[in-house]
């Protein structure tokens, strides 16, 4: 489902009702434990943070009108989607993540390659996404984004 916002207030009062708590919570967690220097904005129809044009110019490479992406949540048919550029790109601190997941939630992971799909709403391990959220700067994600892509 494409949903029409700006601010995240307005994309949460679309999406079904078992959603609204868990997806503020998980907001509100990216947006008091990003290091200083990201910025939200909604990007490709999410509510996401971005390194923006002012601290990385050249932008996105496949759209590079586009700022730099690293995290976006989105209500899914059946999961609430966590889409961590750094998960991606940084093997080191994926390894971390998987490793610890299972020490925060009794289900197993469910992920992408960017993706962290949670298909159970009281099971959400809020405490892991908040040091995972803290775990890169945005110049930490602009030097692994160059070494990735322009490398």
């Amino acid at each position: 489902m494409i949903y029409r916002f700006e601010q995240f207030e307005d994309f949460i009062a679309q999406i079904p009702e078992d959603r609204k708590e868990p997806m503020t919570r998980i907001f509100e967690l990216i947006s008091d434990n990003l290091p200083s220097g990201f910025e939200y904005q909604k990007q490709y129809s999410m509510p996401s943070f971005v390194v923006p044009h002012s601290k990385y110019p050249d932008g996105y490479h496949c759209d590079p009108k586009q700022p730099l992406p690293f995290i976006s949540i989105a209500s899914q048919k059946n999961f609430i989607a966590l889409y961590h550029m750094g998960l991606y790109a940084n093997p080191e601190l994926h390894n971390w993540f998987v490793n610890e997941y299972p020490k925060h939630c009794k289900y197993k992971l469910d992920m992408g390659k960017s993706c962290i799909r949670f298909k159970k709403m009281n099971d959400i391990p809020y405490d892991l996404l908040k040091e995972l959220f803290q775990k890169q700067t945005p110049e930490d994600w602009i030097a692994l984004y160059e070494r990735n892509v322009k490398g």
